[in-house]
Parts: structure tokens; C-alpha cells; sequence
């Protein structure tokens, strides 16, 4: 019997972040940066970052169900990023920057919308969630590059003061998912 694999499209700021988390959760069986939601027929790193394409940094999964639901995917989002913050997480400001669930069916829209309504009535942060839910639309992968990047760079300055605590934050919290 085969595995049914499915895939979700989450934006929380810099996507190096998000796949550095990602990557080292079990279930995930892929996890690519890249864009999404703009209009730009092919984006690069450069024109994202410059605001007017209109895409968001993004991370796509490829995930088995049976071993990381869609629920826990989302869980991991939202300790990871803050869902607070209009087009910015920290340093990183732009719409690139923003948070975002891309949903690739109504059952994902619906378990995003009433997970953020969870968070808003738990009244979990002190501002309301600014992360938007809409159905994907206009993927495309990262470039190279970026695939793999905090792996590939630990040291680098941005990995290294922002993306390695967050992904210390992650294991703290969610240390029964990571792969060993």
C-alpha cells in the first residue's frame, strides 16, 4: 500500500527559517522553498525581495498525514513565526514577510480558519493574527540556493542569530516530532 502524501504552502517571514524547522520534523518527506501568491510569471529572490511581486517567502510541504497532520503542521507555524505582525517578522519587513496559509483544499482552509479561531478565543497572543488563508495560488520554487539553506550555511550571521533559535524554540517545544 502506498502512502498518500499531501502538501501544504505556509509563509511566516523569511522561508529559511520555516524550512529549517520543517525539515526536522518526522512526516515531512519533502520541504522546498519558494514563492507564492503573486503575480510575477517568474520570480526571482531578487524582484520577491523588492516587494513588487507581490509573492511571499514560502515553504511547501510534502507531508504524510499518518505520521504529521495538518494540525500539527500548524501548530509548529504558529510557535515559530509571530502571526501578529503585518507584513514584517522582526528584522524582515516587506510583503514578502508576511504570514500566510496558501490552502490546497477547502478541508485545509477550514482546519486553518478554525485553528487561528482557537488561538484568537485562547486570546493566546496580545495582538489579533494577521495571517491570511487563501487557496494557493502561483508557486514557484526558490531558486537553488535557497533549498537546504540553513543546512548548507549554520554560520552564516542571519542562520546563526535568527534561524538556529528559532529552530532551538521548536525542538523545545515540540521535541516528540523531531526526527533523531
Amino acid at each position: 500500500m502506498s502512502k498518500q502524501i499531501e502538501q501544504a504552502t505556509l509563509g511566516g517571514g523569511c522561508f529559511w527559517c520555516l524550512e529549517a524547522v520543517y525539515n526536522q520534523l518526522k512526516g515531512i518527506e519533502l520541504c522546498e522553498s519558494g514563492y507564492s501568491g503573486g503575480a510575477d510569471p517568474a520570480p526571482t529572490y531578487d524582484s520577491v525581495c523588492s516587494g513588487k511581486t507581490g509573492h511571499a517567502e514560502v515553504v511547501r510541504l510534502h507531508f504524510d498525514p499518518e505520521v504529521i497532520n495538518f494540525r500539527k503542521i500548524l501548530a509548529v507555524f504558529f510557535a515559530i513565526h509571530d502571526p501578529t505582525t503585518l507584513n514584517r517578522q522582526g528584522n524582515d519587513i516587506g510583503t514578502q514577510y508576511r504570514s500566510v496559509i496558501y490552502t490546497h483544499s477547502t478541508e485545509q482552509e477550514d482546519a486553518a480558519r478554525a485553528f487561528i479561531a482557537e488561538l484568537e478565543k485562547k486570546q493566546v497572543y496580545r495582538n489579533p493574527v494577521v495571517t491570511e488563508v487563501k487557496p494557493l495560488e502561483n508557486y514557484f520554487p526558490a531558486e537553488r540556493y535557497h533549498q537546504q539553506y540553513f543546512e548548507n550555511n549554520p554560520m552564516q550571521p542571519y542562520c546563526a542569530y535568527v534561524v538556529a533559535p528559532k529552530l532551538e524554540k521548536a525542538e523545545d517545544l515540540f521535541s516528540e516530532w523531531f526526527k533523531r
